[in-house]
């Protein structure tokens, strides 16, 4: 069993008694969703071989879908993948003209994690690293610096070949430079661009000597030009997730702006497909009813409802993961209780000689759990989960307490996550009555 870290402790416990999924130790509680991760492996295995794929994670609020998109980012650092993640805004979409494109563009290159730096903020050690290794590779052989700067020409230009490709070689080139006269301000100008985040060509060009910039327009071509660039420096490839999908579809009133970014995903959608673009896999997460709302959801949009639709022999308990579209199922009853013991193991750092509660408590508390919840306990197990980290700390700062003096039916939460909570927002004339 891998050990567990004070740090990782903390942050597991700290976001699971707020209800949201810790950023690092997921290895330490996770549960079920055996196929669903079988099959994001074998996408990585694809992409590892140049291919290019891409996932909808669809289930209902709360069952566990940001929990499987820093799953699959687990897995993928493991993989030596390269993983950018972002949540989706009504500032930050796929498609827009003010900049909210750049946005999650820049949101993604901020949160580039690596094995190295799981945190994020790893841009950096990527685009240092790689040119580290060519620097030692050339001079090891009694090279000069025109001998890397060639080296490193070299080994970029396939990347000339791509849309915008000659000016991410140049950026590039101009953080050795400055690597190379240990010049700061330019290798930060070089990972400023890199990152989105220059608002006007002028700076840019001022700075940096090139005359474009990564704005709303062009940010999908250079997610596709950041995975070829990581492929050359040695990765398995990029790994995309976006989060709160449903942003697009029930958070943008405006028809003609959903519209716009449902078009943007087709294209991202078509070129993941046909086997466009390379070392490069997206995986998106939503709800039902951003996927299916056939007035505002993805199904609206002819195109993506043609792509998307269930395959109509997956019934009956049949399942199709090779389909673009993973539903989350529930998890099972038996899967909560292994949930709650490897919760119950991580506050305890792994000591069986110290857990707080038994098997007999954590049973007991399911059973109450399913008295005030019914079978929402299990299907978003969210509440679930905050009650019972709560459970553990009351238990541990009042040493002698008894677990089954605190654990009373009164003291399980009656709400659960409700989908209603989170409504789509009504149109202009949603409400109007006479």
């Amino acid at each position: 069993m891998p050990k567990i870290t004070p740090r990782e402790r903390s942050a597991i416990l700290k976001s699971l008694g707020a209800g949201v999924v810790p950023a690092i130790g997921l290895q330490h509680i996770q549960v079920g969703r055996l196929e669903e991760v079988n099959a994001i492996v074998r996408e990585l295995e694809l992409v590892e071989q140049g291919a290019s794929t891409i996932r909808f994670i669809v289930g209902r609020y709360g069952s566990g879908k940001t929990f499987f998109l820093n799953l699959a980012r687990y897995v993928a650092m493991q993989r030596r993948f390269v993983v950018a993640q972002a949540d989706m805004t009504p500032d930050r979409r796929l498609y827009a003209s003010d900049g909210k494109a750049r946005s999650l563009y820049s949101e993604l290159m901020r949160n580039i994690a690596t094995r190295a730096k799981p945190e994020g903020g790893a841009l950096s050690n990527v685009v240092e690293s790689w040119i580290g290794e060519i620097d030692h590779e050339v001079r090891s052989g009694g090279g000069t610096d025109q001998d890397v700067k060639s080296t490193l020409a070299n080994r970029l230009r396939p990347l000339q070949e791509m849309v915008s490709g000659f000016d991410f070689t140049a950026v590039l080139t101009r953080y050795y430079e400055g690597f190379l006269e240990h010049d700061q301000a330019r290798q930060d100008a070089a990972l400023k661009w890199l990152r989105g985040e220059y608002s006007t060509k002028t700076e840019a060009r001022g700075d940096l000597g090139v005359r474009t910039i990564i704005d709303d327009r062009s940010f999908y071509d250079y997610l596709k030009l950041m995975a070829a660039f990581v492929r050359i420096a040695r990765y398995s490839g990029l790994v995309i997730n976006i989060d709160e999908l449903v942003v697009l579809s029930h958070r943008l009133n405006n028809s003609v702006a959903r519209n716009n970014n449902y078009e943007a995903l087709l294209r991202i959608l078509n070129d993941s497909l046909q086997g466009v673009s390379s070392g490069l896999t997206f995986l998106f997460a939503g709800t039902n009813e951003c996927l299916e709302d056939r007035r505002r959801g993805l199904f609206s949009y002819e195109a993506l409802a043609t792509r998307l639709a269930p395959n109509t022999f997956a019934s009956d308990g049949r399942k199709d993961f090779a389909s673009p579209v993973i539903r989350l199922a529930s998890l099972t009853p038996e899967d909560c209780f292994v949930l709650l013991s490897n919760i119950r193991n991580v506050f305890a750092c792994g000591d069986a000689s110290i857990h707080l509660i038994p098997d007999e408590g954590i049973l007991k508390f399911l059973q109450f759990c399913n008295q005030r919840l019914g079978a929402a306990y299990f299907q978003t197990p969210r509440d679930t989960v905050k009650a019972f980290v709560s459970l553990l700390h009351v238990l541990e700062q009042n040493p002698g307490t008894l677990w089954d003096s605190v654990l009373t039916l009164d003291s399980v939460p009656d709400t659960a996550t409700k989908e209603s909570a989170h409504a789509e927002e009504p149109d202009e004339l949603t409400e109007f009555q006479l």
